[in-house]
């Protein structure tokens, strides 16, 4: 009985099939031929058109074909340039394949699919291709470093650093943008945190480019913000408000774990036990509170005036923040949160009150356009992921090529 067939296009241009077989490895073997016709000159450049025999047999991996893996199998055709001296031959090059590389560029694009929120490990497994060719695509075909002219604007700049050793202080500076359409783009992944490091990077923008950055976002980092006063003067620096909040925040957690500790040697076992909980209700903001959270909350703020004072401050400022208002105004209204602060007589406050008044201007530009290091963050957190993902990421170009796929990905090699 013979067997049920199905026509698949190759979607390859200026090639002719001349046969397929099946191998007892159960790849699949397609031979083809070039139909187009000369070649340019490796020595002058010109295009030649006089044949000239062809090369040894050639075998590239092409896009697998109902899970088969798939080859592609010919002999390049070879011209001969009669305007040279000594009249030197040239095999000829073809589109679809990068004469480096025994892959063809659509199975280099499906490898880097496949590598989208993946490792270089487990592609290499699922393709039954060695790791250094799922690594040689990524070399390939993805850029080390930021390719400027993909982009016409720049609107927003992120700038934050992560560890990428977990309790070292082995810090990369990730630099971002994000666009006026919203989409985050990596820019570059800056060994170190130094000043001059990224104000080095600042400038390798083009100048066209660098009248387009109206905003640049960052933490409490004068290496940041001193490097973008003087390389990105027209840009308004907003100091991210999650970080200002964490700084007040861990302030007020101060005074809980002091008022604790005090509690505990003062209460009988029995009182302390009530106020079991406490921790994550002082913590929770006010609309996250459960009724439970509340009693527990009530009743430490019963044996601590403190404690529910730091807590008091915390969540006015931090309705400060949440206000739709001017700058001007917000910064009326912070000012006066600093004086109910120092009138308080609370002193877990004073290292963020000097902190606040140094970059107050900084921190309210946030009320402008209620801008803030969001995009930053999450960004981080996706490069947490991949460092876990392949169990340690050092290679900051590596580093680079790796985030500019999982983000870019899709929407380059999907269709």
């Amino acid at each position: 009985m013979a067997k049920a067939q199905v026509m698949v296009p190759l979607d390859i241009a200026d090639v002719r099939v001349l046969q397929t077989e099946i191998n007892e490895r159960g790849e699949l073997i397609i031979t083809i031929e070039s139909t187009k016709v000369g070649t340019q000159c490796r020595r002058c450049g010109r295009q030649i058109t006089k044949a000239h025999g062809q090369d040894e047999w050639v075998t590239v991996r092409h896009l697998p074909v109902f899970g088969r893996p798939t080859y592609l199998h010919y002999r390049p055709k070879r011209y001969q340039c009669l305007d040279c001296e000594g009249q030197p031959t040239t095999s000829q090059t073809l589109d679809w394949r990068d004469t480096n590389s025994l892959q063809s560029m659509a199975y280099d694009e499906h490898i880097l699919m496949q590598l989208v929120n993946s490792t270089i490990e487990d592609v290499s497994v699922k393709e039954q291709l060695g790791y250094d060719s799922v690594l040689g695509v990524l070399e390939r075909r993805i850029h080390a470093e930021v390719d400027w002219s993909e982009y016409s604007e720049l609107g927003i700049l992120g700038l934050d650093e992560i560890a990428l050793k977990k309790g070292h202080r082995d810090y990369v500076t990730i630099v971002t943008a994000r666009l006026a359409g919203g989409r985050v783009v990596i820019l570059g992944v800056l060994e170190g945190r130094q000043k001059e490091t990224v104000a080095g990077f600042l400038r390798s923008i083009p100048i066209s480019l660098l009248g387009t950055i109206h905003t640049a976002c960052c933490d409490l980092w004068e290496g940041y913000t001193e490097a973008l006063r003087e390389e990105v003067p027209g840009a308004k620096i907003v100091i991210d408000r999650f970080h200002v909040a964490k700084h007040y925040r861990e302030a007020a957690d101060r005074v809980r774990k002091q008022e604790l500790a005090r509690l505990k040697s003062e209460l009988s076992k029995e009182d302390y036990q009530q106020l079991k909980g406490s921790l994550w209700a002082f913590r929770k903001n006010p609309e996250n509170l459960t009724s439970e959270d509340r009693q527990v909350l009530q009743c430490f703020f019963s044996y601590s005036p403190d404690a529910q004072q730091a807590y008091d401050l915390r969540e006015q400022l931090t309705a400060i923040f949440e206000q739709l208002i001017p700058k001007q105004k917000a910064k009326a209204r912070i000012r006066n949160w600093i004086r109910r602060v120092r009138s308080s007589g609370l002193t877990c406050f004073n290292d963020f009150l000097n902190l606040l008044e140094q970059w107050l201007g900084e921190i309210t530009n946030y009320f402008i356009n209620r801008e803030s290091s969001g995009f930053v963050e999450g960004f981080n957190n996706r490069l947490k992921v991949l460092k876990r993902r392949c169990y340690g990421l050092f290679n900051l170009k590596h580093i680079f090529q790796r985030i500019y796929l999982d983000l870019e990905g899709y929407r380059l090699f999907a269709g």
